[in-house]
């Protein structure tokens, strides 16, 4: 039997993670998706008969080029198992891309996709790459699929958009439309289709779409009108300007969820190292000013690069957030913009109504890559069956993942007492896990300093060859943990400055310091706060060495040999602690 070279790196890629204790999170753990070779975009809907069917974008070439199509696959079996791609329109045609689904009640599917229609080879720009990029212009349009994605209509119809702004000053003067969506539309109370989108307006370098703004595009008879010539359209906000940032020229990938009482709710990603949220009372039509997302109305700001900032609604009325916990205005570098790296891992945040508004958790990693520089992104979540599931891409490979259950029960319902399994550390230190598993470990103590100097020891485990474990206050007025395992260390800082999560003196605080071994992550909690670097850091959380396995030192430590200041109730936790169980230890100590 003879095997293709895909199949064998498959085969070697399996073998290999048979060898390494499993953790969902890695994406290597997935199941594939099947796809030419470029893949964006995996988005599902489950269908009348029970089975799978998702939509994506792929194509022979890289992102972009000649032959860049849709098509679909369908699944019986959860996403374990594919069909065959099935061509929604074909490769050998103008570009079709960026197809987001939409089950109707009827179980009719519909398709909405951009499509090169006047089938351009160039469009102006300011640079000769990105002139011969035509996967983002032409004309909005829809296809229908009668029999659970199996066939599609051989008619293509459009949806009409008015002019605003921003196209009458793109760099086609309005003749040619640069737009592109992403996610998946949603079903309103009140009967209507409704899905976000970005129009484009500068094109080119800096990253090929220099200005964008979001808008959403909303039908009042989709569900209801078997003529798609009949079905009418409107597109949203009115006026001439979309969704901006309060700051950068980019505002794009506007992704939308209805709240229990109507109204709307939208984030969309900037260059701004945040990304944006609005809210709408009356269907789309005005939205509240320019604002950066934040954890709760007035609250701290959510750090997210140039990357899709997906929002989802679940049958619980419960909400989640994809991001990517890190933030830092966008530099140029070779031509482009830094900031559409860095997407590994991914977080997610969970997010509850209260009051007309979404208030979400502290953030935790749903996926990771080993490799720090593959980028995760493109999510969609699938609710089946009381299972839930997550979709997602790095362009050239896209997967499917179950989630666990009881990390989506943590960010919607967080845990009021303290999580179970801490070990108490006095005079004797626990054994460590060994951090070439998936594993990891959890500090958890409480701290009253009198003063913030600099070397204050904490613990001190070290031994033979310097391995253990060193944590003492850092030079920024914060905490440094060093791990060790004799030949190689190394350390993270809490963050410095007085934002929330930051060290303050004479006040009893909590700490919970997470070495996560499965993405290599050490991250610190604070008074229930996950550090997210502030102002001064890009990140709160940082990796460590992969190589880093046994840092077990002495078993006698050394605890607060000379602290200014009391340590209390320090325990160990033989895994890695999520964040909501690190909140659950904070708000346990403040009712003690």
């Amino acid at each position: 039997m003879r095997f293709s070279r895909r199949q064998l790196l498959l085969g070697l890629a399996g073998f290999a993670r048979a060898q390494t204790p499993s953790d969902w999170r890695n994406i290597a753990t997935g199941f594939e998706i099947p796809d030419e070779g470029y893949c964006d975009q995996p988005y599902i809907v489950r269908t009348q008969d029970g089975h799978w069917l998702c939509v994506l974008t792929t194509g022979q070439g890289v992102e972009g080029e000649r032959g860049q199509h849709i098509v679909a696959t369908r699944s019986r079996d959860q996403g374990r198992t594919w069909s065959p791609l099935i061509d929604i329109e074909p490769a050998s045609g103008p570009e079709a891309s960026w197809v987001m689904p939409l089950l109707a009640p009827s179980g009719r599917v519909y398709v909405f996709y951009t499509y090169n229609n006047k089938d351009l080879r160039q469009v102006n720009s300011n640079s000769s790459n990105t002139a011969r990029r035509v996967d983002t212009v032409g004309a909005y349009m829809f296809k229908y699929s009668a029999d659970d994605g199996r066939t599609w209509s051989r008619e293509r119809f459009e949806i009409p958009m008015r002019k605003m702004r921003i196209d009458r000053e793109n760099t086609h003067s309005g003749d040619v439309l640069f737009f592109w969506g992403v996610g998946k539309p949603v079903i309103l109370r009140d009967g209507s289709a409704m899905f976000g989108f970005a129009k484009v307006g500068r094109w080119g370098q800096p990253g090929t779409m220099i200005e964008s703004q979001g808008c959403f595009l909303r039908s009042p008879n989709l569900l209801t009108e078997k003529d798609p010539r009949r079905i009418r359209w409107e597109l949203l906000p009115e006026g001439d300007e979309g969704l901006r940032a309060p700051k950068g020229p980019v505002s794009d990938e506007a992704n939308l969820v209805e709240l229990s009482d109507g109204a709307l709710y939208a984030t969309y990603r900037t260059i701004d190292g945040y990304n944006c949220h609005a809210y709408s009372r009356d269907g789309g039509r005005t939205w509240t000013p320019p604002a950066y997302a934040t954890y709760t109305p007035g609250g701290r700001r959510i750090k997210h690069p140039r990357a899709a900032n997906f929002v989802r609604k679940f049958s619980n009325g419960k909400f989640l957030l994809w991001f990517h916990n890190h933030g830092g205005e966008a530099a140029i570098t070779s031509g482009n913009w830094e900031y559409y790296r860095a997407r590994n891992p991914a977080w997610i945040s969970g997010g509850v109504e209260r009051d007309g508004h979404i208030h979400w958790s502290e953030p935790e990693i749903l996926l990771y890559d080993d490799n720090p520089d593959v980028r995760i992104s493109y999510p969609d979540f699938v609710e089946d069956r009381g299972r839930f599931f997550v979709t997602e891409t790095q362009k050239t490979v896209a997967r499917v993942h179950e989630m666990d259950r009881s990390l989506l029960e943590g960010v919607w319902n967080p845990p009021a007492g303290p999580a179970a399994g801490g070990i108490a550390v006095a005079d004797r230190m626990p054994d460590l896990p060994n951090l070439a598993g998936r594993g990891g470990f959890s500090l958890d103590f409480d701290l009253r300093l009198r003063e913030l100097t600099a070397g204050q020891i904490l613990l001190d485990t070290r031994g033979d060859r310097d391995a253990g474990l060193l944590l003492e206050t850092g030079s920024r007025f914060n905490l440094r943990l060093t791990l060790s395992d004799g030949t190689r260390k190394s350390s993270w800082e809490s963050d410095g400055g007085t934002h929330p999560g930051t060290l303050r003196v004479n006040a009893w605080q909590h700490v919970t310091i997470t070495v996560d071994a499965g993405p290599r992550i050490i991250s610190y909690v604070i008074d229930g706060v996950l550090n997210d670097g502030g102002a001064a850091r890009q990140y709160g959380w940082g990796r460590f060495d992969p190589a880093l396995a046994d840092v077990n030192g002495r078993p006698n430590p050394t605890v607060a040999p000379k602290l200014f200041g009391e340590l209390r109730n320090l325990r160990l936790y033989k895994r890695p602690l999520r964040t909501f169980e690190a909140v659950g230890n904070f708000r346990a100590e403040l009712t003690r």
